[in-house]
């Protein structure tokens, strides 16, 4: 198969795996795989969002080479989707608790859809549309920051992101 060439449906489901440096005091992984549905031979549009991955969001289109274990390791990113990744952590003294539903409520006027990591650790991975009210989302997340909601970190930003 030739890098530009279609793959047949029933392989296109693939597991991209990234690798990263680990931050002190946080998660300890140096990995993280999202899964992806395979373009052609070495590229796939990433179908979940990242919780530990910085600079890739959903429906970016990454290109990958395939280890002898078959394992998937992203190269690069090919296309950019113009969506942003955000995670939002409640904190667990404040108003909200530990509670992940609470942040998807306080978050879902924007009809944002997210992913929980664990019950353990209730870290919210969002995606944010490029066509999302960024302004709105923005002004919400630093008003929890400030009010002692949660913390939260943009993975993956837009010139849009930036500028609302």
């Amino acid at each position: 198969m030739t890098p530009s060439e279609p793959v047949a449906a029933e392989t296109n489901r693939i597991k991209v795996w990234f690798r990263f440096v680990p931050r002190e005091g946080w998660l300890p992984y140096d990995t993280e795989g999202l899964w992806a549905t395979r373009l052609s031979a070495d590229t796939a549009r990433v179908e979940n969002i990242p919780f530990l991955q910085n600079g890739v969001a959903e429906g970016e289109i990454v290109r990958f080479v395939t280890d002898a274990d078959g394992l998937h390791w992203s190269t690069e990113r090919v296309e950019a989707s113009g969506n942003c990744t955000i995670r939002v952590l409640p904190v667990p003294s404040g108003p909200l608790g530990r509670s992940a539903r609470a942040v998807h409520e306080r978050l879902s006027p924007f009809g944002l859809g997210g992913e929980v990591f664990s019950e353990e650790f209730p870290l919210v991975a969002f995606t944010v549309p490029a066509d999302a009210d960024l302004a709105g989302i923005k002004a919400l997340l630093v008003r929890g920051r400030e009010e002692g909601w949660w913390h939260f970190e943009v993975g993956c930003v837009t010139d849009a992101w930036r500028d609302a």
